[in-house]
């Protein structure tokens, strides 16, 4: 088989919630590199929630932010913050529109504190992984700072949530021609919707083009794993496309291939599937 590159998101899918990876599919990743493919993390996380545990396995390079911030090895090929004056501009249309926010810099997250309560009073669809990721980083004691510590230096993205979708609606309004807007699945009963905003030209889908230009190869020669609707540009742009078995039903009829799901080692079952590990 020719070398590939293989982009894998982190939650939902290379681990549930704020897991430990899986020796299973550990293994296969560190596999697949010894047989001379390329595997690489593609997250909406920020670099400082990246745990230890998952860098130990062993990557090409990082994809964060949604895109927002791209290296291969020591090299940083792409690393844009968001202006802090269109951060403000941001802050002021959710905070008017009954929104809370998290916002997610180089020195970590910062977090409204009504959007904590919301948070801890959610009953989340299985399928949205990010809200049950944020819920279990309160529930470890991960180090999210208060909403007044913010620096006010720029920041990759602003995630929210909000009591009802209208307002997400009139914030879309305001903001819509200069960001994509991704709400993640909700339940018919939820109280809790949460989201993200990602700049328009700034996404995974755009980190996986850079990394591929960076090897000579295009993204024809990629295989993109993903969960969630921040991963839609990635599957779209990627030769071949996996979503997981606990990933959305919108995400799924974009996908390929939908593999098992991230609790029954889908991404370790699909890698011996194609043959990348052995």
């Amino acid at each position: 088989m020719d070398r590939k590159l293989i982009f894998l998101d982190i939650d939902g899918t290379l681990v549930a919630a704020l897991s430990a990876p899986s020796p299973r599919v550990a293994q296969a990743i560190r596999g697949a590199r010894s047989r001379g493919h390329l595997v690489f993390l593609c997250t909406g996380r920020n670099l400082p929630i990246i745990g230890r545990d998952i860098l130990e396995i062993g990557f090409d390079g990082i994809i964060a932010s949604a895109g927002g911030y791209v290296s291969v090895g020591n090299e940083v090929l792409f690393d844009s913050l968001l202006p802090e004056a269109l951060v403000q501009e941001c802050l002021t249309v959710f905070h008017s529109n009954g929104i809370f926010c998290r916002i997610e810099t180089t020195e970590g997250i910062y977090t409204d504190p009504q959007m904590e309560e919301l948070l801890r009073s959610a009953s989340p669809d299985p399928s949205n992984s990010e809200l049950i990721r944020m819920q279990k980083e309160i529930e470890s004691g991960l180090n999210i700072r208060k909403y007044e510590e913010y620096p006010r230096r720029g920041a990759y993205k602003l995630c929210f949530t909000s009591r009802d979708l209208d307002s997400v609606r009139k914030a879309r309004e305001v903001l819509g021609d200069r960001f994509d807007f991704v709400v993640h699945p909700y339940g018919e009963s939820t109280a809790c919707f949460n989201g993200e905003i990602i700049p328009k030209g700034i996404d995974k889908g755009k980190g996986i083009e850079l990394v591929c230009r960076y090897f000579g190869a295009t993204p024809a020669d990629a295989i993109a794993f993903g969960d969630s609707m921040n991963d839609a540009a990635m599957l779209e742009r990627a030769g071949v496309s996996v979503a997981m078995g606990n990933a959305c039903d919108e995400l799924k009829s974009l996908a390929d291939v939908v593999c098992e799901d991230v609790a029954h080692d889908g991404v370790s079952m699909e890698f011996h599937r194609m043959g990348l590990c052995g």
